[in-house]
């Protein structure tokens, strides 16, 4: 499983009401409407610069703070097909999967805001097209791929019902 996208460039602790401010995700379930208004705490036009398969690389411990699943899916919602970071809050990481959003742990110093990346699971590798620099990642198990390439946990049970696939 293999994506290609423009990347935007975030520090450490990027927590969740960063991705998505508390002010607006109780007021509504519409991911359209959440989508607007993703990270702009710490990039006000965020949203109208992201285009669909961009990836956000950022630092040590991505997703903190409350385990809300608006999180991941706002990020999808606005366009964001990926997260490339040194590590990720345990909850986010695993609802961004069952939500179908890519999460890779990596050396993001080697990627900077702007840069195109390629993300190949199945390689375990993160190549910076940019720079010409290609990382080396850690695998994630087969069942979280299928996962991913399912567009998330609901889909990949609507169509194997169980994680024993036919």
């Amino acid at each position: 499983m293999r994506l290609t996208g423009r990347v935007h460039k975030f520090g450490d602790d990027v927590n969740t009401d960063y991705i998505i401010s508390g002010k607006y995700k109780f007021k509504t379930l519409d991911m359209r409407e959440l989508a607007k208004h993703v990270m702009e705490d710490l990039d006000p036009e965020f949203a109208q610069k992201v285009r669909p398969g961009d990836f956000i690389a950022a630092g040590k411990n991505f997703g903190c703070g409350s385990s809300r699943e608006q999180a991941p899916r706002a990020l999808l919602a606005c366009g964001i097909r990926g997260v490339l970071a040194k590590s990720f809050a345990r909850i986010f990481f695993r609802n961004a999967i069952n939500c179908g959003l890519f999460v890779v742990e990596c050396d993001t110093d080697k990627i900077e805001n702007g840069d195109e990346v390629t993300v190949d699971l199945e390689k375990g590798e993160v190549v910076n097209l940019t720079r010409g620099v290609t990382l080396s990642v850690p695998p994630l198990p087969q069942v979280m791929i299928d996962i991913l390439r399912e567009g998330g946990l609901v889909n990949y049970f609507k169509k194997y019902g169980s994680f024993e696939k036919a």
